[in-house]
């Protein structure tokens, strides 16, 4: 029986569902999860096997109207993922239909599709009745020509399984592109620093939203089984450390312990975590911390 391998990439508007798409398929957690809005800056590939297929998910930033140079890169490479993949799958949320958020990533479809499958897939189902996925379905067919339209909830589960097969099943034949037991091609430096952004995202909500970013200083292996892991979180401003430290330094306790533990349960072995915070005034205008978060500094220029 042949093999079959190649990229799929899944895009759609800030909180569609992506991330929570891409970790049920993959099986673990490998893009980060919030209900902050473009949470995820790297387009994080996820590998995920089905009978003799392997499946590389890229999880793109989702599509917006971009105002910043750090927006307009996570927008350039949203659709840089997209034009890369062999099938592109189109998330919506059902519950808000055709947005105008919807209707430009729709024009901007018509551009990449050349040359490759798109599939759309209405998420989060179980928020709207059955007439009105069946009108939003019709609505969205009639914009442009989907090849197959899957009715999902990827937090809960339903119709991720059809999906998967069907994705499986479209792949162009040929050989694995990734070791069997690797499920994510990101250095696990980016993973680690992904979670740690996580965390500290929720746990500051609405009080520090984008102008911090986290990078993997150091990973040391030691001879015990353990790593020990550095990292650094750039703020922008003087206040945003007190922030990020928080009384006595309670928040950056609270923030390390919730990384290390996901982190020790992601690799399945003891983590020492150090953070450290650092104000960088122009964070967001350094080609180095775009390249260190997968993106391309130059495609925030345009």
């Amino acid at each position: 029986m042949s093999t079959r391998a190649g990229f799929v990439a899944l895009i759609g508007e800030p909180n569609a569902g992506k991330s929570t798409l891409t970790n049920r398929m993959v099986g673990a957690k490998v893009s980060i999860v919030t209900h902050k809005v473009q949470t995820t800056r790297a387009r994080i590939r996820g590998v995920a096997l089905q009978g003799e297929s392997q499946l590389v998910f890229v999880d793109t930033p989702g599509l917006f109207r971009p105002r910043r140079r750090l927006d307009r890169a996570m927008v350039a490479a949203a659709w840089g993922g997209a034009a890369d993949a062999d099938i592109v799958v189109l998330l919506i949320e059902a519950h808000r239909g055709v947005t105008d958020g919807v209707e430009r990533i729709l024009e901007g479809l018509e551009e990449i599709a050349q040359g490759r499958r798109v599939a759309l897939a209405i998420n989060k189902i179980d928020m709207v009745k059955a007439e009105k996925l069946l009108a939003l379905s019709e609505d969205l067919n009639a914009r442009f020509s989907f090849e197959r339209t899957f009715m999902i909830s990827a937090e809960k589960g339903h119709g991720a399984d059809d999906l998967k097969d069907w994705l499986a099943q479209e792949l162009p034949e040929g050989p694995w592109l990734y070791p069997e037991d690797q499920i994510a091609d990101l250095p696990m430096r980016m993973i680690a620093a992904e979670m740690t952004r996580e965390k500290l995202t929720l746990r500051l909500h609405q009080e520090l939203p984008y102008q911090l970013t986290v990078e993997t200083e150091a990973w040391e292996e030691r001879k015990d089984g353990s790593a020990r892991v550095d990292q650094m979180i750039y703020v922008a401003r003087d206040g945003h450390k007190g922030i990020v430290l928080g009384k006595k330094g309670e928040t950056i306790k609270a923030v390390s312990k919730a990384s290390r533990e996901e982190l020790e349960e992601f690799l399945g072995r003891r983590v020492h975590l150090f953070l450290q915070v650092k104000v960088r005034p122009n964070w967001l205008e350094e080609a180095e911390r775009y390249s260190e978060m997968g993106l391309e500094f130059k495609d925030g220029n345009t």
